[in-house]
């Protein structure tokens, strides 16, 4: 008899897991990519679409045997919906990292009123972007919420924990997108504007 949570298996590189021991492997993936990014945020590295692939596969190259690091090459749908097609993948994230490069470069200044609320607007643009073009096979709304806490540590800011893996936290995590596919950033820009500030008041305690 399956456990509890097991139910679900998915090839990786140690062969087929249930559901709890690959939950273990992002874990440690998840850990993985941000040492790596914080590394990289030492040496203020621009996002590039290398850079995200770089990220994507020392996070999750032991789930993702064939396909960590590397753009979709199949069509994908997530949500109920279906991702733009392959072909236009690499292109639109190259314009989404010029755009992101663009926007961090003309931020206010860090002791200017509107900084944190502008900061607030990016990240959350720059994550519904990211998970609207769905780069990869798997693992793209992790990748973006690492990603944000990269543009984070480049601010000199403290990193953001968004829960949006299991159960209602996803649900919620995933309408918030969807409103933003209509145009309203409200939600997702409130979901990380009091994460931001959890983050910023446990490191003034600190």
């Amino acid at each position: 008899m399956a456990k509890k949570g097991e139910t679900s298996y998915k090839q990786t590189k140690y062969g087929i897991l249930p559901r709890s021991k690959v939950l273990k492997l992002e874990v440690i993936g998840t850990k993985k990519g941000l040492l790596l990014l914080n590394q990289l945020a030492r040496e203020n590295k621009a996002i590039t679409p290398e850079l995200i692939n770089q990220i994507h596969k020392e996070s999750f190259s032991d789930i993702l045997v064939d396909d960590a690091g590397r753009f979709r090459t199949i069509q994908v749908t997530y949500s109920g919906k279906e991702a733009p097609h392959f072909s236009k993948t690499a292109e639109m994230i190259k314009v989404l990292c010029d755009d992101t490069e663009f926007a961090i470069t003309h931020l206010p200044k860090p002791d200017e009123e509107t900084f944190i609320e502008r900061v607030v607007e990016l990240l959350a643009h720059f994550q519904h972007r990211f998970v609207f073009i769905h780069p990869f096979v798997d693992y793209n709304g992790r990748t973006a919420r690492m990603l944000t806490s990269y543009i984070l540590m480049r601010l000199n800011l403290p990193i953001i924990e968004i829960k949006a893996d299991t159960g209602k936290t996803r649900k919620e995590y995933i309408a918030t997108l969807q409103k933003a596919d209509d145009g309203d950033y409200s939600k997702l820009e409130n979901i990380i504007s009091i994460a931001l500030n959890e983050s910023l008041q446990k490191a003034v305690k600190e």
